[in-house]
């Protein structure tokens, strides 16, 4: 199992994935960044009135606008028009009366879907090299591939990608250029969540 996911011996449904030490430091602070792009969750006031009625928080009005960020705007895309187009002015009223009523959920969804990733990388107990055999279930498995999706979206966006395509694209790139790394990234997280989808879909 080097580094990639295969059907878990011990957990009916779930998988497993053999990670050293790098790589476990690596996703968690990917996942932590996420994490901070994100955003916190409901505090103080709103958290207390989420607990009294999750229904009416759940349909709490959200945002209007999308996000200025790119790497957000990739997280959270306006939900009609054509991708890369200017939405027309139908479009664009449509989005924002969907992304009020949507957005705040999303993003707890996705902030559930980070926390799991840290919270089990956390939850690893390394053997004498640093590395750890890491087991999840498939409801982990879900907030895995949810998380290894916004990571992959997240870091294409830094990237400037359009689509997986232009992801071809960066094994051609010189040791030197400062994307590198970040490329890198991509392409490993890449490869962990198709390895995932099939472990899961097998």
């Amino acid at each position: 199992m080097p580094g990639l996911f295969e059907p878990a011996a011990t957990v009916p449904g779930g998988a497993a994935v053999a990670l050293d030490e790098v790589e476990i430091s690596i996703l968690r602070s990917l996942a932590v960044q996420l994490l901070e792009l994100i955003g916190p969750g409901p505090g103080g006031d709103a958290a207390e009135a989420a607990e009294r009625d999750p229904l009416a928080a759940l349909m709490a009005d959200g945002p209007s606008e999308p996000p200025a960020d790119p790497a957000l705007a990739r997280l959270f895309p306006d939900a009609y028009g054509d991708p890369g187009a200017e939405p027309d002015e139908q479009a664009r009223a449509a989005s924002a009366e969907f992304r009020r009523y949507t957005e705040n959920e999303l993003r707890a969804r996705k902030r559930e879907d980070g926390l799991a990733l840290v919270r089990s990388l956390d939850a690893l107990t390394p053997g004498g090299d640093g590395g750890a055999v890491l087991t999840l279930t498939p409801e982990q498995s879900r907030q895995w591939l949810g998380a290894l999706n916004d990571l992959r979206l997240a870091i294409g966006a830094r990237l400037e990608l359009a689509d997986d395509k232009d992801g071809d694209k960066l094994y051609d790139l010189p040791d030197g250029d400062p994307r590198k790394p970040m490329a890198m990234a991509y392409l490993w997280l890449g490869a962990l969540q198709e390895s995932l989808v099939e472990t899961l879909t097998a």
